[in-house]
């Protein structure tokens, strides 16, 4: 590989976790303790539920131990009214050991869900009542509350309940290759659920898919004696597709219809919604090759082919991930994200398919749209800022003004909610330095009040800090980074170094956030006397679409560049051992550890690659074909990326794990691989774990991490 990062130049940005003056008398963490407590007593403390009751200008959130659910007005920390659990159990006649989610219909009522049930409780009258329930084994619930209508699926079929009736069967297909009212084209384009009711309740949009020509792949169930063999459908790069189609069920009549979308069969159908009046339904067509869409309306009572509102083309791809949003009280425009110019962001048109202006622009990516502010005339979103590690609200004209005015006054990763006047905004966010705030602002940007703001949950432990990095490509593209150092860091001592790697689309592994976004068992692995290095490579998400696409075609070349431009800022560390490295990453991250100790063999001494690519031709349609077209469009791209084809270059100490039942990345990466240092005679490590899917959760993951850490000091000491 060429040398090409004699020529990189590094900058340090340097912001420490805490101030730390002393760690005598702390706790050390242990590896356990990082895992299984890292969302209970080492996460900060916050206000579970938190939202704007509907109908109000009021909050609501629980107790800390559930046994409460507190209402109050955002100006004052005096709550005004308070449900007790037990009030709650008295008058529905339930045994709730703690409050579950619970949603607001209006002012005075909310509705919640429990062991197979619906109920709504009415805080006037402190009463509660049952409103329906479903068979134990529903899966992919969806409630709507005002036509009190339940959808949800049993196997492969879609049903749905309401108070006339308890269970009504809207699909009824005996063929099991044919899914109802699931989540499509394996959760890609930003499809999260199958089901989407229109705004009145009266009808349900769904989505279907029919696989009978996509590939059965074979999982081992261990568990039973004998062991059982548990097929998934799994269309690999190449190969044939599952067929999706949209069908449309009318509560009132009964009748099913299915939208008239003209196209090849293996097209993708994404981003469904519904008109503001439910008479039309409004879809993304993505064609296989991923590169044009067009957004389509449909009529909802006919299922006809209404018009092409507008199209979009790229010569790598287009990727539409949000339906158009419609403007409140003008149902004749709506907006619409996309990243035509670089970066995530909102455009307006009105249903002729007009576009009435660019409302956000700039260096910046538009996370999501928040709402309009109470006057109608400016729109709140959720975006990043140039550097892509702070997250904060924005409010824009909505005719397209070009002044951009940021609400959040400190920096950090914030998330929001807009009440429905407008006029407030829920502001959570932490940073590297903060744990937990919950603040409320209002759309000029001030602090109205604090609600919670968290001491560290890690305060009485020995750990260390975290800084955040710049770190520059070949071609002068800032990257993100982050070094976590021990708490009794001496810079006067050389450390190894553990690099740990994703660098993927769609993932971003440094932001300002809590600890920078690391989790606890990089600060134990830190205290062991290791520096614990990431950086976010070119690929990675939040930086803009140029950033990102620019591994189209060519997964693994680039963004091994600008993690060997991170190891060159190591290596200029005089406090780094670079004759002491490791790298460990888990699915792309575990293609790039593999990736890297294989086409850099001579940088790191030991990898530990967890459910990795390494053929793309083996990882499905949807992902894989957008970035990597299809295997015979794109053979050399297929055949570089390959880790066969560098299996042979093999140096350092390499364990490759995976979960016997993983369904993404499906095991024959792995023993392909393994057949072929097998056949070169390369040694190499292979650890399974029998009832896992694609990642080890629970308390197995303590043993997954012992693996892996183990594994690496053992080899670099």
């Amino acid at each position: 590989m060429k040398k090409l990062f004699l020529f990189f130049s590094f900058c340090v940005l340097a912001i420490s976790v805490y101030a730390q003056p002393t760690t005598s008398g702390k706790k050390e963490l242990t590896l356990e303790d990082a895992i299984l407590r890292r969302f209970s007593d080492l996460y900060p403390d916050r206000l579970m539920g938190l939202q704007w009751v509907k109908g109000t200008g009021q909050i609501s959130y629980f107790s800390p131990k559930r046994d409460q659910l507190i209402i109050s007005l955002p100006n004052t920390r005096k709550p005004d009214i308070r449900v007790e659990l037990f009030q709650l159990n008295e008058s529905l006649d339930l045994a709730l050991k703690a409050f579950p989610s619970v949603s607001w219909l209006d002012a005075n009522t909310f509705y919640l869900s429990y062991k197979g049930a619906y109920y709504k409780y009415d805080l006037s009258a402190r009463k509660g009542e049952r409103l329906l329930s479903h068979p134990e084994n529903a899966a992919n619930k969806d409630y709507h509350a005002s036509a009190n209508a339940l959808a949800y699926t049993i196997d492969n079929n879609l049903y749905m309940a309401d108070a006339k009736r308890e269970q009504r069967s809207i699909t009824n297909f005996s063929d099991g290759n044919v899914v109802s009212g699931q989540a499509i084209a394996r959760y890609e384009f930003g499809i999260a659920k199958g089901t989407f009711w229109s705004n009145d309740g009266k009808k349900l949009a769904f989505y279907e898919k029919d696989e009978s020509d996509v590939a059965d792949y074979p999982l081992l169930n261990s568990g039973p004696t004998p062991g059982t063999l548990e097929s998934v459908k799994y269309p690999m790069a190449g190969q044939k597709s599952e067929y999706a189609r949209v069908g449309v069920y009318d509560l009132e009549s009964g009748r099913t219809l299915y939208l008239k979308v003209d196209g090849p069969k293996d097209q993708f159908l994404t981003n469904l919604a519904w008109g503001p009046a439910g008479q039309y339904v409004y879809l993304a067509v993505v064609n296989r090759d991923q590169n044009q869409m067009a957004l389509n309306q449909y009529d909802a009572n006919s299922g006809n082919y209404v018009k092409t509102l507008f199209e979009e083309k790229h010569d790598k791809y287009v990727e539409p991930e949000k339906p158009l949003w419609f403007l409140p009280d003008n149902a004749n425009e709506f907006l619409w994200m996309s990243e035509r110019d670089g970066f995530m962001h909102v455009y307006r048109y009105n249903l002729a398919g007009e576009m009435l202006g660019q409302v956000t622009s700039g260096n910046w990516t538009v996370l999501d749209i928040l709402g309009l502010s109470n006057s109608g005339k400016n729109l709140i979103v959720h975006g990043t800022d140039e550097t892509g590690l702070n997250q904060y609200a924005y409010s824009v004209a909505l005719d397209g003004g070009k002044k951009v005015k940021k609400l959040s006054e400190k920096s950090g990763v914030h998330n929001y909610k807009l009440n429905e006047d407008g006029i407030l905004l829920l502001d959570v966010y932490s940073s590297v330095k903060t744990p937990y705030v919950a603040d409320i602002i209002n759309t000029r940007g001030k602090k109205v009040s604090t609600l919670l703001a968290s001491p560290n949950p890690m305060r009485d432990y020995k750990v260390g800090t975290a800084e955040l990095l710049e770190v520059k490509a070949a071609d002068g593209t800032v990257l993100n980074a982050r070094m976590i150092k021990p708490s009794n860091f001496n810079p006067r001592e050389r450390y190894p170094v553990l690099v740990y790697v994703y660098g993927g689309p769609h993932a971003q592994m440094v932001s300002n956030r809590w600890l920078a976004a690391a989790p606890p068992w990089m600060y134990y692995w830190a205290e062991k006397g290791y520096i614990v290095f990431t950086l976010d490579n070119r690929g990675s998400a939040n930086r803009g679409f140029e950033f990102e696409n620019i591994v189209h075609r060519q997964m693994g070349t680039v963004e091994i560049e600008d993690q060997l431009a991170g190891v060159e800022y190591l290596k200029s560390l005089n406090y780094v051992d670079a004759t002491r490295m490791g790298v460990h990453g888990w699915s792309y991250g575990g293609f790039m550890t593999s990736s890297l100790m294989l086409r850099s063999p001579e940088t790191f001494k030991v990898g530990v690659a967890g459910g990795p690519v390494t053929d793309w031709k083996y990882y499905e349609i949807m992902y894989g074909e957008r970035y990597m077209d299809r295997p015979e469009e794109n053979p050399e791209g297929y055949r570089k990326a390959s880790l066969l084809t560098h299996a042979e270059n093999l140096q350092g100490d390499l364990l490759l794990i995976h979960g016997a039942m993983d369904d993404i990345v499906v095991m024959q990466h792995n023993y392909a691989l393994l057949n072929e240092f097998i056949r070169l005679g390369k040694m190499v490590d292979f650890f399974v774990y029998p009832s896992h899917k694609h990642n080890v959760r629970g308390r197995d993951r303590v043993h997954l991490m012992n693996k892996v850490l183990g594994y690496i000091d053992e080899k670099l000491n």
